[in-house]
């Protein structure tokens, strides 16, 4: 496979600001990205990188490095590098520990960028669920080494969380958050999951094309006194993010839905029993899902 060309790309500021390997890193980053490059396509080598930048080596090989180590490209001695397959990321739909933790355990940092925290008007149905419409409005975006994976709208009650500040949140577990400086720990809850395709705002955000397949998770949760807490919907890249669902005989509950323009699955947080056979269901939740993402592929 020829090498990608990197005529389009940008130079370097040399003010010294900013690290040029750094900056380097950066824009190899952002030219792969954008182009979506294919896991295999060949970068130039190292000889051709510091001429078409104009630095030394050293400063090649540090940006490579730092690509290499979030995953995105693969290197060999004596080879150029080649992008790296997509990192396939895994998440538990039924558990009340949010994104931020279970990446946290995995050993993946997940950066986060608010974009906005303020009061708002609530739909009527998160209004009915905390029994007020006093209540914060928080979106955020996720990234996993600089590329967009989820984005997250959250609703919480304002009279919980007093001097919360959106600086709080930045990289940030808002989980974390409530329990270190409100005593709130997230308890049970019902998560519902559905197959849907990007508008236009949502494709922006996450850096992909209108009508791409994203797996929507929306979830209501309630605090350790079962009391409302949050109202979340998190939508996230389909290529890059699996659900798994653990299936058990006394825990989760599963209930697999096809409504008319999405597939909808409930994921109970409670105690109930799981009925009938447990293994079914969850097959059924994955051949559902399976089912409808191929169909917002094929319309894409």
């Amino acid at each position: 496979m020829a090498p990608a060309t990197h005529d389009a790309l940008p130079t370097l500021d040399r003010s010294g600001e900013i690290p040029l390997h750094a900056q380097v890193a950066t824009l190899l980053r952002g030219f792969i990205r954008s182009n979506k490059l294919a896991a295999g396509a060949v970068l130039p080598s190292e000889a051709a990188l510091c001429v078409r930048f104009g630095v030394a080596r050293s400063v090649v090989r540090q940006a490579l490095a730092a690509l290499a180590t979030e995953g995105l490209i693969q290197r060999e001695s004596g080879r150029p590098a080649t992008v790296a397959a997509q990192q396939e990321h895994r998440r538990l739909v039924q558990r009340s520990t949010g994104l931020y933790e279970q990446f946290a355990q995995s050993g993946v940092a997940l950066q986060t960028r608010v974009l906005a925290f303020a009061r708002a008007e609530p739909p009527a149905e998160v209004a009915a669920f905390f029994g007020t419409s006093k209540l914060l409005m928080l979106e955020r975006l996720r990234h996993v080494a600089d590329a967009p994976l989820a984005y997250v709208r959250t609703w919480l009650p304002v009279d919980v969380v007093p001097g919360l500040r959106a600086e709080d949140l930045t990289d940030a577990s808002l989980h974390g958050v409530l329990t270190r400086r409100f005593g709130l720990r997230p308890g049970a809850g019902r998560n519902q999951i559905r197959a849907v395709a990007a508008d236009a705002k949502l494709a922006k955000l996450l850096d992909t094309q209108a009508g791409t397949p994203l797996l929507m998770l929306q979830g209501q949760g309630m605090d350790q006194h079962d009391r409302p807490l949050e109202w979340f919907t998190t939508w996230h890249r389909a290529e890059q993010l699996v659900f798994d669902v653990d299936v058990s005989n006394g825990h989760e509950s599963v209930h697999p839905r096809l409504q008319d323009a999405s597939v909808s699955v409930d994921v109970d947080d409670g105690a109930s029993a799981t009925q009938h056979d447990p293994l079914a269901r969850a097959e059924a939740l994955v051949a559902e899902l399976s089912a409808e993402l191929a169909r917002l592929r094929s319309q894409a």
